[in-house]
């Protein structure tokens, strides 16, 4: 399994590749890079985001006024453990229809093997001068301190703020997109609505199975499946203890798939709970350990003195003290001032 970025951008971009990226062979010779913003061999601690080598001019094509398409997609949504990558592809107006014959659909109904084939010849030559992508690969622990902090950051606004922010960074780099496509989150019109507001010059069209509809979304889905894929095979676990101790045989991630359950049922610790590639902000994860972790019990202030804020404010009894005259004094001042006016 295969992820990887087709060749380093300038040193000083904070997005390049890893120095230590080494090229691998994908289907048909195809080389690509292993790694993305973040090493493999590295524990995804920390969300990131990377950005391919953007088109360059050829003698094919010099016409650098050309428009450009942009696809949006996730992979990993629904997932208990591992990262949720957010993708981009994009490519010139006057290339889509070429692009979509390379054969891109949505990654879903792909095989591993095609959708590295595909993944990999986005990262030749050829495609390049035309094509770019990027992703947002959001941790697992980052979605759980997002989804349980005190105030409420949804997955929906978490997914919709990777999305703008791609964009974002796509115009940054003077990408001059005109039209972008993306599969749903949510209701599709109220969605479209936000992000037609916030890119008024952009015509958006968002969609329901939208990575089905339009080769360029598909070619995104392609890139954040691949990524998420690469970064599961490859985990390395924060807790370098569980390095060997612990299983990978997690499946696909989701609640639904018997490889995850028994995962989770096999790999909860009594004390410690799960470790990081979990979304302890899922419910699956908050009943498993409840049935199966050591239960905490907490000091009971049941019994302990109903203190509220108000309270220190508040006469109680003999501690409390006679209020000032000049109180009492200013509230008469001010009632007599009401009346005269």
């Amino acid at each position: 399994m295969l992820a990887g970025a087709s060749r380093p951008l300038d040193e000083d971009d904070d997005m390049m590749p890893s120095k230590r990226a080494k090229l691998s062979a994908a289907p048909d010779g195809l080389q690509m890079y292993l790694d993305l913003g973040l090493p493999m061999d590295e524990a995804l601690k920390k969300s990131y985001t990377f950005f391919s080598p953007l088109p360059f001019a050829s003698p094919d094509n010099d016409n650098e006024s050309d428009g450009f398409v942009l696809g949006v997609d996730e992979a990993g949504r629904g997932p208990v453990l591992g990262p949720m990558v957010y993708a981009t592809c994009f490519c010139r107006e006057s290339y889509y229809s070429q692009l979509s014959s390379i054969g891109f659909a949505d990654s879903k109904q792909l095989t591993e093997a095609q959708r590295d084939q595909l993944f990999a010849k986005l990262q030749t030559a050829s495609v390049q001068q035309h094509a770019g992508w990027s992703i947002r690969c959001i941790s697992p622990q980052d979605i759980s301190h997002c989804m349980l902090r005190r105030t409420k950051y949804s997955l929906n606004a978490l997914a919709h703020d990777a999305t703008i922010q791609l964009i974002r960074d796509a115009l940054d780099r003077n990408v001059r997109i005109t039209k972008v496509f993306i599969d749903t989150v949510g209701p599709p019109l109220s969605y479209q609505k936000k992000l037609q507001e916030l890119f008024p010059k952009i015509e958006i069209t968002v969609a329901k199975k939208a990575d089905s509809l339009y080769p360029i979304v598909s070619a995104a889905s392609i890139c954040a499946k691949v990524t998420r894929d690469a970064h599961l095979s490859n985990w390395v676990f924060a807790e370098q203890w569980l390095q060997n101790k612990i299983s990978k045989e997690y499946g696909s991630g989701y609640p639904g798939d018997p490889k995850t359950v028994k995962w989770l049922k096999d790999s909860a610790d009594q004390v410690f709970g799960y470790p990081g590639i979990i979304r302890f902000s899922w419910s699956t994860c908050v009943k498993l350990l409840d049935e199966r972790a050591v239960k905490v019990v907490w000091a009971d202030d049941e019994h302990a003195p109903k203190n509220t804020v108000g309270k220190y404010f508040a006469r109680n009894g003999a501690d409390s003290r006679p209020r000032s005259k000049f109180f009492s004094r200013n509230k008469a001042i001010r009632l007599a001032s009401s009346l005269n006016q």
